[in-house]
């Protein structure tokens, strides 16, 4: 899960974004490898190569709906001069014994039946007459509403040729093939890949279990009342759906009111299901700031190893950040402000990241490109810190969305980018080429 615990630092340092990150990176470690089921393997991340052990198709089968029958028994057939054939029964899809067709037969054939032998092509029931004698029919009747469209004759009004309409055995992959690589995150085409092959099973990393808690009295649970200097709980409910979307299996708990001993036996508790903590809230340096209070002594004596290390970053937003280890399996937790723009910005920027490197990922970021900021004024940005602006981006193109301040919820529901202002730059003018880090 985690290798030793973070570097410690001197209180006054102030981190850099990508110190900090990589601070991170270097202490998570994927977690083990299991063997799951198929459908409980959706989403988790493949640990070895997969080959093919059987081909697909593994026969040749029907595309259509038709005949099968040979090449030169249908050469030259026309509407004023049909081919007449006998039929000798029906081939339907997943029948063990197929009939023989051989000169001036056919055999009726479903989509998916093997290619009977002595066939070597088949015509689509569109260019026959289904057996009726009336002329081209549109469909191939039920056997068990026509059961006499499976013997007599057929006239076929169109030639085909040789492996028309058949899908060839290996066609999709072959026997040997390397069906999927180690790294792949197996979504819904994958998990049908290895069921048709016959893969009951596969090894992969597990999908990380990430429990999310946000600290504070005056927070609310929706759907109830708000009373006196009270708001609504969104950051816990904001970084839940973060950990899901980044691929976790995410466990939010209730908001932990502002009590040292609250929280540390609320973190304990979550331990058992926990592959990475995360906190927002109570990590700056007001005197109620909970979870600097509670961890900043943990895992001293009891955990050798462990602890979590509170830290100023060179960002905005962001500044107060919290990282480490705890408990016996040294489990990462990692502090994230209470605003929640800044809660949710460090999530994309730090957590998304950790939750990635437990999966065993090797590209843990969210892309990023270039893109020409349109904007009414200059963007001013503090001297020394790296900032990260809500943005909208389209077709190479980025606007800012919302104010700077931390708490605008309502701009962040608007933004599918991140604008980055480098720690030198403290103004950039609109038509300015600026890096952005797209969420969507």
């Amino acid at each position: 899960m985690s290798s030793a615990a973070p570097r410690p630092a001197d209180q006054d340092h102030l981190w850099s974004v990508d110190e900090h990150l990589e601070d991170i990176l270097a202490t998570v470690r994927p977690l083990e490898p299991i063997e799951l089921q198929l459908l409980d393997a959706q989403g988790c991340v493949l640990v070895e190569d997969v080959t093919v052990p059987v081909s697909l198709p593994p026969f040749d089968n029907s595309s259509m709906d038709g005949y099968a029958v040979r090449v030169a028994d249908v050469t030259g057939a026309s509407e004023e001069f049909p081919a007449v054939l006998d039929v000798v029964g029906d081939v339907a899809a997943g029948q063990a014994e197929l009939l023989e067709v051989g000169p001036g037969q056919a055999a009726r054939i479903m989509t998916g039946a093997p290619l009977p032998p002595g066939a070597e092509t088949v015509v689509p029931v569109e260019w026959t007459d289904g057996g009726l004698g009336e002329g081209p029919v549109s469909g191939m009747r039920a056997r068990s509403l026509a059961p006499e469209g499976a013997e007599g004759h057929v006239h076929v009004y169109r030639p085909a040729e040789a492996r028309a309409h058949v899908r060839a055995q290996g066609s999709d992959v072959r026997a040997g093939d390397r069906a999927l690589d180690a790294g792949t995150v197996l979504g819904p085409p994958q998990i049908a890949l290895l069921a048709a092959i016959g893969r009951g099973t596969v090894r992969v990393r597990p999908r990380p279990r990430v429990v999310v808690m946000s600290t504070g009295s005056e927070l609310v649970q929706p759907d109830e009342g708000l009373g006196t200097g009270q708001i609504y709980d969104s950051n816990s409910f904001a970084l839940t759906a973060a950990a899901r979307d980044a691929g976790a299996i995410a466990y939010r708990v209730g908001a932990v009111a502002d009590d040292a001993e609250t929280l540390r036996a609320t973190i304990e508790d979550q331990l058992v299901r926990a592959d990475l903590l995360v906190t927002t809230g109570g990590v700056s340096v007001g005197a109620y700031d909970v979870v600097k209070e509670a961890l900043s002594s943990v895992g001293d004596a009891d955990e050798p190893g462990s602890g979590i290390d509170f830290r100023k970053l060179a960002m905005q937003p962001g500044k107060p950040q919290g990282f480490g280890t705890i408990g016996p399996d040294h489990t990462p937790l990692l502090a994230l402000p209470g605003n929640p723009v800044s809660s949710y910005v460090s999530f994309e920027l730090f957590v998304r990241p950790a939750i990635r490197a437990l999966m065993g990922l090797d590209d843990v970021h969210r892309p990023r490109t270039r893109a020409t900021l349109t904007a009414d004024k200059a963007l001013t940005s503090p001297k020394g810190r790296r900032q990260f602006l809500r943005g909208a981006y389209a077709d190479g193109f980025v606007s800012p969305v919302g104010g700077a301040g931390s708490h605008l919820v309502a701009a962040l529901a608007q933004a599918n980018a991140l604008i980055v202002v480098p720690e030198d730059v403290e103004s950039v003018e609109p038509g300015t080429e600026v890096e952005v880090v797209l969420l969507g």
